[in-house]
């Protein structure tokens, strides 16, 4: 009988047990309090300021302005890269501290500063959100939200009359608000010519500092005094509108030059000139342009059947580089049938010129300009008159970010320089960047033309595209400022087949010259008349003499 209930108990017990734990499974699942009730979800926009702050002590940027975007990926760039950076920023602490170190030896009975251990620790800094803004300037502006509560490991070992004092820093946390700006975009590798950085408010900077193993910023009222020390120097260097220019390319390399001067150019007469009609005369014309120009050449009027024409004509041509330039000038007979023979040329170097100096010149005309002995043959002589006249200083107001190292003017002494110019000659620069959104209803080969007082210019055309880049540059010398003026802006498109509608516009735009006069320069983007979403980027300048 023993046996007998000793097998029946452990029967029992091994169907007992899985029946139990099914049940027990079934009720902890299945069955439901009453004191137990379904949580209410809330969207957060629907929190109250307090319930917020409870939920998320520390809302990224991102969240909190629509202006910013979370950039995970430049945080997985930074921490995979932060092994070496971290090297290199030290290395580059480490040259940058040394000579400064230098310096204050032999002072205060130093007898030596070191770096004992130099690490940023492991630990990279965070981006919270970046926003990236748009100008009218060849630039790119980025306000990055950094943060970074790093572990360094800093020691300096300071020798004091032969006992080594050993400084730690500890505990770093800086949290910045910068603006870095790439300017000016360029078509050279890396497409930017400077780095542009500034502080959009005072960064936030903890740290702790330890002499000899004990803290001494908990020593009472030190700790408060350093950081207010701190945010008034860096704030005093690169507090916005101040900034730190990085220079990532020679300015050589990327310099655009821009018109700096007016070349006047008197052309007079010329004298025994070669024969090249039938009847041994010639009709000679003058045709003048400066070195490195792309612009059309100018040219005088043809005198008819003589080899002693007088001109007595002006001209006018825009100056870049007065060291360097040449102005080219070439004689040619005009022939109605076939191309024109040149008479003779030469070239004058615009550096022996003084500014705002009128020089009488008479030139030897050869066969080219190439130095040989087949070309000492003189063809005549040609007279002219030359005046180099320098523009005024630029008082351009600028509508981007500033740059806290250049002084600005004041509206005041714009004004005052602006109204002392007026009706002085001048030259009115015209910069088509580009335009977005032009469509048109049957082709989109886009192409600009200029009108202004009667004379029109036209750009390049653009095939198959609504988002043009021209960066084009156009000049009109004028005699004097255009107040009550207007441009007119018109783009069009042309087919470049062969068709009844050939020709199409796509919007157009007067533009008034009277801000350009008084402000100098001008850089906006206009919406274009008879489009429905055309926009067009026009820089405008004005430079007198």
């Amino acid at each position: 009988m023993g046996l007998l209930s000793s097998l029946l108990g452990m029967i029992g017990f091994g169907i007992g047990l899985p029946i139990g734990l099914f049940i027990g499974f079934y009720l902890f699942v299945y069955s439901e309090s009453e004191d137990v009730q379904d949580m209410e979800s809330q969207p957060l926009c629907e929190l109250d300021p307090v319930a917020l702050e409870e939920l998320m002590p520390e809302i990224p940027l991102w969240v909190k302005s629509p202006d910013y975007d979370r950039v995970d990926w430049l945080n997985k760039f930074i921490s995979c890269m932060w092994p070496f950076m971290e090297k290199a920023i030290c290395n580059s602490i480490k040259s940058t501290a040394e000579p400064i170190f230098a310096e204050y030896v032999g002072q205060y009975k130093i007898e030596s500063i070191e770096f004992k251990n130099l690490s940023l620790g492991n630990l990279p800094p965070t981006v919270h959100g970046l926003k990236v803004s748009e100008t009218n300037e060849r630039e790119l502006v980025m306000e990055p939200a950094v943060r970074w509560a790093g572990n360094p490991n800093i020691m300096v070992a300071v020798t004091i009359s032969s006992v080594k004092v050993t400084i730690q820093l500890v505990d770093l946390q800086v949290f910045a608000m910068p603006r870095v700006t790439l300017k000016p975009l360029v078509p050279t590798i890396p497409c930017f010519a400077n780095i542009v950085v500034s502080l959009l408010e005072k960064p936030h900077i903890d740290f702790g500092v330890k002499v000899l193993g004990g803290d001494v910023m908990s020593i009472p009222g030190l700790y408060r005094y350093v950081q207010e020390r701190i945010k008034k120097e860096v704030a005093s260097l690169y507090l916005w509108p101040k900034s730190l220019e990085i220079p990532m390319l020679d300015a050589s390399m990327v310099a655009v030059k821009k018109p700096i001067g007016i070349l006047h150019v008197r052309v007079i007469r010329a004298t025994k000139l070669l024969k090249k009609d039938l009847l041994g005369l010639s009709d000679p014309y003058v045709k003048l342009n400066l070195s490195g120009e792309k612009h059309p050449s100018k040219k005088t009027t043809v005198k008819k059947k003589t080899l002693n024409p007088e001109w007595n004509e002006e001209f006018k041509l825009s100056v870049k580089d007065p060291q360097s330039q040449m102005l080219h000038i070439n004689v040619y007979d005009w022939d109605k049938v076939g191309s024109h023979d040149r008479l003779g040329s030469q070239v004058f170097p615009l550096k022996t010129l003084v500014a705002n100096e009128v020089k009488e010149v008479t030139l030897d005309l050869m066969k080219d300009t190439s130095i040989s002995e087949a070309n000492k043959k003189q063809r005549g002589q040609l007279f002219l008159e030359l005046t180099y006249a320098p523009f005024r200083e630029d008082n351009d107001s600028f509508s981007g970010a500033l740059n806290g190292y250049s002084r600005k003017d004041s509206v005041m002494d714009r004004a005052m320089s602006n109204t002392s110019t007026t009706g002085a000659p001048g030259l009115l620069l015209v910069t088509v960047q580009g335009a977005h959104d032009v469509e048109g209803s049957r082709h989109n080969n886009p192409y600009v033309l200029i009108i202004f007082r009667g004379e029109t210019k036209k750009s390049k055309m653009l095939r198959k595209t609504r988002n043009p880049m021209w960066n084009e540059e156009f000049q009109f010398l004028l005699e004097e400022p255009p107040l009550q003026d207007k441009i007119h802006v018109k783009v069009m498109s042309k087919r470049t087949s062969f068709s009844f509608y050939s020709k199409e516009s796509l919007g157009q735009v007067d533009i008034n010259l009277a801000d350009v006069v008084h402000n100098g320069r001008i850089n906006q983007r206009y919406h274009l008349i008879d489009s429905k979403n055309g926009v067009i980027h026009i820089e405008l300048r004005w430079k007198t003499i």
